[in-house]
């Protein structure tokens, strides 16, 4: 990459607003002849503000259309809090997490996103009513509220999983799948369940005692979904750390053991997400006090693992359980589909120049005389009316200013201006303009990994936010 299109690219960056990578981006081009060589990972920490979660461990995330979505966990109590991360402009937003629907305090829980809702289950601190009810909530992301999943339940059901925590879930097709988790007084559970989505129905995939074709007994493990197939690495058996690593294929309905010579050590409390044709897998340890920086990556291609390195100076932190979020092109895996090698991706998104949407339709000006639209003018900073002085002004004055009024106030462009009569007479609002904005740029976010709290956490502080960026020949 030559300096000019470093700076044009991070140039397009600063502009579209996008804070929390701007400085990744010139530290990766000014990098970039030297990361070739050995494709080293590049980290940095993103300082946030004080309007932000508390740093936690134990917590759920998820990302969707370019939002980070984080949920409960621990700090020095079990927590109920509620988040969205906009990692275009860096800003946290908090939502509502109370009312019927809403799920109550919860650790070691799950979290997907399939469709425009995200699902979330168990994590309850347990009690006798606990085990008694399915631990599940959804959430309306377009609506932004709870609402109640029993609604599209075709039929009662009279097999459902009940409380669980450190167990995980993926999305294959229109189902999510779970498996195992820390049953109070049961202890580990090879429960392997599956929700559909269209139904909301249960049923137990396996699950039996006599069962011994697969993982077993597991909790705090990691899993990921890529090709129809869902991958489960390491996690505890009992009290005793594993380092097994398993593959299910959707279709066969069959485990298999993967070899892991080289991989990772005995881990649990670690996180993994799917990248390209391979899993990135980060963090853990042995023990609660023994966490671990470590980044491995397992090809699907190869059937090999290796460890990644890191670019020197670039120190990851020392984490368990924390939680991992891939974001860009190459961390959007395929979930459906015969269990096979994904489709090489580009590192980079496509930064080209893209002809500018307007949906903003203008709503009948019925001051003007006419139930007619208007005609739009393609705006451009020539075509901006600042004074009366104008040519053909007082052609000017009995149609623009009629619209927008003598005391607009215009800031250097032609979209950016404030005058509510005019916002009035449109059929959007700014805040859907921002809402557009934020999800046109989201789709060509570049490839980030963000690796969201976890201990050793700090109390009353910011969550703590880690990206990290990796650069394939």
């Amino acid at each position: 990459m030559n300096a000019a299109a470093a700076v044009s690219r991070e140039a397009t960056v600063r502009r579209r607003g996008t804070v929390g990578f701007t400085k990744w981006s010139s530290e990766l081009a000014r990098r970039m002849p030297v990361m070739n060589q050995s494709n080293p990972s590049l980290w940095t920490q993103l300082p946030q503000s004080s309007r932000s979660p508390c740093d936690r461990y134990k917590h759920v995330c998820c990302s969707y259309d370019g939002y980070v979505y984080i949920l409960g966990g621990r700090e020095s109590r079990c927590l109920r809090d509620f988040w969205k991360y906009s990692v275009v402009f860096n800003e946290w937003t908090e939502l509502n997490c109370t009312g019927e629907a809403a799920p109550e305090e919860l650790e070691e829980h799950s979290m997907v996103a399939h469709e425009g809702f995200l699902y979330v289950f168990g994590g309850l601190l347990d009690s006798a009513y606990t085990q008694c009810r399915c631990p599940l909530w959804v959430f309306d992301i377009a609506k932004q509220k709870w609402v109640h999943c029993q609604g599209k339940t075709s039929s009662s059901q009279t097999q459902m999983p009940t409380n669980r925590k450190g167990h995980s879930a993926v999305v294959i097709d229109s189902a999510m799948l779970m498996y195992g988790g820390f049953i109070d007084i049961k202890g580990s559970s090879q429960d392997f369940w599956r929700l559909d989505f269209d139904t909301m129905a249960w049923s137990l995939l396996s699950g039996s005692e006599q069962d011994s074709l697969g993982p077993g007994p597991r909790h705090s493990h990691s899993a990921i979904a890529c090709r129809g197939c869902m991958y489960l690495f390491g996690g505890l058996k009992g009290l005793r750390e594993q380092r097994d690593f398993w593959r299910w294929n959707s279709t066969s309905q069959t485990w298999s053991s993967l070899k892991n010579r080289s991989g990772p050590p005995r881990l649990m409390g670690h996180s993994a997400v799917a990248y390209k044709d391979s899993m990135l897998l980060f963090g853990g340890g042995e023990t609660q006090n023994s966490p671990k920086n470590c980044l491995w990556r397992y090809s699907f291609t190869t059937q090999t693992w290796r460890q990644v390195a890191t670019f020197p100076g670039s120190n990851p932190p020392d984490k368990i359980h924390h939680c991992c979020v891939g974001l860009g092109p190459s961390y959007k895996s395929t979930t459906s589909g015969p269990c096979s090698i994904s489709r090489p991706q580009l590192s980079f998104p496509d930064w080209k120049c893209r002809p500018f949407k307007n949906k903003c339709f203008p709503a009948t000006l019925s001051f003007l005389g006419s139930e007619a639209a208007i005609e739009l003018e393609t705006f451009s900073p020539d075509k901006c009316y600042h004074s009366k002085t104008r040519k053909n002004s007082s052609e000017v004055n009995t149609s623009k200013d009629a619209l927008i009024g003598t005391d607009a106030q215009w800031k250097g462009s032609c979209l950016t201006f404030e005058n509510k009569a005019f916002k009035k007479q449109w059929s959007c609002t700014e805040e859907d303009l921002l809402q557009e904005e934020n999800e046109d740029i989201a789709q060509h976010l570049p490839d980030l990994l963000l690796v969201l709290g976890g201990r050793p956490c700090t109390r009353h502080s910011p969550i703590s936010i880690w990206q990290m960026t990796l650069t394939d020949s």
